[in-house]
């Protein structure tokens, strides 16, 4: 497409001189934007990687080769990934100075009972989150492994999606930077009986799952033939996650009331830049404008950031324009690297 902004292409990035000033009130509206772009950063996009040593402009199209044949897992047994986190978290040695199985979940429930705040109605109070403790501390708890199931029950009961608990090895999992996935972002969504469905609100075009046949707004129902219902777009996200070049079969209903399809999505390591930019010449102005648009908080999204807006300043840009809009969430520490090269004064997010 002609009128579309180049992609960035690698370069050693220089020192960047004092950027060019923003519009009146640009400096509040690029905060705001950035912090608001950050709050849907823990929902988890699903195609992030490390920095590749170079890019070109022109973008490689994804080519799945054929997929293996392989039967449905059966969603009541434990992967061996699961039974083995388990027995590397039953396998802490309960001694003096190590926190017992109880602590840990009181030490949960102290911190929710402390910070929750109840917005979506679910008629929370302190005196039922108390029983919730009392209950669950009622009988000894023998393996670490149940203490984290016990904690993630706990916190189920609050109704929010957003609050939840990770064990070490799946944050660990999660910390790292070259995660693969299929390139969506799912969200809950309500549906019209109180239940709630699991909603492609991101889409990275000519990824995997777009490639495949995936839309936007469609509605996951499977993957790898387990029903999702019930489960959270955080559990399904994982359930996406494999090693690069394995696939996955997704069961998807397109639109509200449309036929459903399951399809074979081929997941992907690739690094490509979220961030494109243009030099918008002012109307009725001698100045010029560096748009830029940043699809998601990726491991590339500072550095190249930082490129388009030195490449912008040496094609005469004036000030610049930050555009997140549909922006896919991503990393929270990427985020926060681009909002230092805006401002000058340490910030907390």
């Amino acid at each position: 497409n002609s009128n579309s902004p180049p992609s960035l292409t690698l370069l050693s990035p220089t020192p960047l001189q004092k950027p060019p000033p923003f519009l009146p009130n640009a400096a509040v509206w690029a905060k705001k934007t950035l912090i608001t772009a950050l709050t849907g950063a823990l929902s988890l996009t699903l195609l992030v990687s490390s920095p590749a040593p170079s890019f070109s402009r022109d973008s490689t199209s994804f080519q799945p080769t054929q997929p293996p044949q392989f039967s449905n897992p059966l969603p009541d047994r434990c992967t061996e990934e699961e039974q083995q986190q388990e027995q590397e978290e039953d396998k802490v040695e309960l001694k003096p100075e190590f926190v017992t199985n109880e602590e840990i979940v009181q030490e949960a429930w102290q911190i929710v009972n402390d910070s929750f705040l109840d917005t979506r109605r679910h008629r929370w109070s302190p005196q039922s989150w108390l029983q919730k403790r009392e209950d669950i501390l009622g009988t000894s708890i023998q393996t670490r492994s149940k203490a984290h199931e016990l904690i993630k029950r706990m916190l189920a009961s609050l109704g929010d999606p957003y609050t939840r608990f990770l064990s070490p090895a799946e944050f660990s999992k999660m910390a790292r930077y070259d995660m693969t996935g299929i390139g969506i972002n799912i969200r809950e969504v309500s549906d019209d009986i109180g239940g709630v469905k699991l909603k492609v609100q991101g889409l990275i075009l000519d990824g995997p799952a777009h490639t495949a046949g995936v839309k936007q707004g469609d509605e996951v129902l499977a993957v790898n033939g387990e029903n999702v219902r019930g489960k959270s777009a955080f559990e399904v996200s994982s359930l996406l996650q494999g090693p690069n070049e394995t696939f996955v079969t997704i069961k998807v209903r397109h639109g509200n009331c449309g036929p459903t399809e399951s399809l074979q999505v081929q997941r992907q390591l690739v690094a490509r830049t979220p961030v494109f930019y243009r030099l918008e010449q002012v109307s009725n102005g001698p100045t010029s404008a560096g748009y830029m648009r940043l699809k998601e908080f990726n491991a590339l999204a500072r550095k190249d950031l930082f490129i388009a807006m030195k490449r912008l300043q040496d094609m005469g840009a004036s000030f610049f324009i930050l555009d997140l809009r549909d922006n896919l969430g991503g990393l929270v520490e990427a985020g926060i690297e681009i909002a230092k090269l805006f401002r000058s004064d340490s910030i907390c997010l």
